[in-house]
């Protein structure tokens, strides 16, 4: 068994050049609050109002948002709320009160915020530090490993920018190409770019499938989205099994790729229901010290025609994010001992099965 934490990029010499999606901004943490008075509570709301109502995806949910919020204020429910950072906390539990939309929220921020108008504008010296910051975590690739039985297990803690993702993303699933079932774990992915969920998509068909549709309240368009026609590496192709791990924490960008494969039937979904982000943003400037992530479109599946926003992901073998490794690997060793005739293997395959039967978490209930 070999596990790899950290992949070289010189086992794949070909990159590609995915085109931008929607890349979800982490928060600043220990960093030095602001005060606020009267004056600037005022404008930060009327701010999240004005972007809201022209941005948001859903515009009469935009309009609830403005009155729960004009309410909230009349009653002086900000009033007494003197820290920055409290009060963009506040506005966010308020926000997705109002529209149930765990993507939507406001965020504060000691440096002041560049006038870019969306994540993809980055100036060179921030393109640099989330290169930098990327690099030192594998873009999102925390774990593959060689299973028992050739299983192949791979862990994504987050889907980096796609464009600087392949060339690593390759070199992860030419390792695994070889296994003869697959394990994807997002039980710990709070998502990222969907772009990279689409790319990691792609290696697990044949042939070019669409994914899902996006909707976007500007211009009142939709694109489709498909699988590319070529990836770097070698694709895991789309007839062997693959199960993807989730938890209550499994979140936006990651639901995408899950949603998608299990409609289309790819992929079996093990673990616990997801925590139901489909509608997909960027940050917008909103003061000096202030942004909004505000969903600018939403998922549509040409299987459901919906999508998994409030909801989550549903499992296909529903247990505790804990035992959800162990239960992948006993479904996939159950269908292999199916159709094993030898005596000696299927011996092997029913002691693997026995050990991994005795690994319980003694739980009853879901932590």
């Amino acid at each position: 068994m070999k596990i790899l934490r950290s992949i070289g990029t010189a086992a794949i010499v070909a990159a590609i050049a995915c085109s931008p999606a929607f890349a979800q901004s982490a928060g600043v943490s220990n960093q030095r609050d602001m005060q606020m008075n009267a004056a600037s509570r005022q404008q930060l709301i009327d701010a999240v109002i004005k972007e809201v109502n022209n941005s948001y995806v859903f515009p009469d949910m935009a309009k609830k948002v403005e009155t729960s919020l004009r309410h909230q204020q009349k009653r002086g429910f900000y009033d007494a709320i003197a820290s920055a950072q409290q009060l963009s906390e506040v506005l966010s539990d308020a926000l997705q009160a109002a529209t149930k939309d765990r993507h939507l929220r406001v965020m504060y921020s000691e440096a002041v915020i560049a006038g870019r108008k969306s994540s993809d504008e980055r100036s060179p010296e921030e393109a640099a530090s989330y290169l930098a910051m990327m690099r030192s975590n594998n873009f999102g690739i925390d774990k593959i490993e060689r299973l028992p039985f050739n299983i192949g297990y791979l862990e994504l803690a987050r889907f980096a920018r796609a464009k600087e993702m392949a060339e690593t993303l390759a070199a992860a699933m030419t390792l695994v190409a070889h296994t003869d079932a697959l394990v994807i774990d997002l039980r710990n992915n709070r998502g990222g770019d969907g772009a990279a969920g689409l790319l990691l998509a792609s290696y697990m068909f044949d042939k070019r499938t669409q994914l899902n549709d996006f909707y976007y309240r500007e211009g009142n368009r939709t694109e489709q989205r498909w699988t590319a026609d070529v990836v770097p590496g070698l694709r895991y192709g789309g007839t062997k099994p693959v199960y993807i791990l989730t938890s209550k924490d499994t979140f936006s960008a990651a639901e995408d790729f899950t949603y998608a494969l299990k409609n289309l039937k790819r992929a079996t979904v093990v673990g616990e229901t997801t925590g139901g982000g489909a509608n997909q943003g960027d940050n917008k400037r909103l003061l000096p010290n202030f942004s909004l992530f505000v969903p600018l479109g939403r998922t549509i599946s040409p299987v459901t025609k919906t999508n998994w926003e409030g909801v989550g992901v549903m499992p296909d073998i529903s247990v505790c994010a804990s035992d959800a490794l162990r239960t992948a690997q006993l479904a996939i060793l159950a269908n292999i001992a199916a159709s094993e005739n030898n005596p000696d293997e299927l011996g092997r395959l029913n002691e693997r099965i026995g050990q991994l039967s005795e690994r319980t978490t003694g739980r009853i209930t879901c932590g």
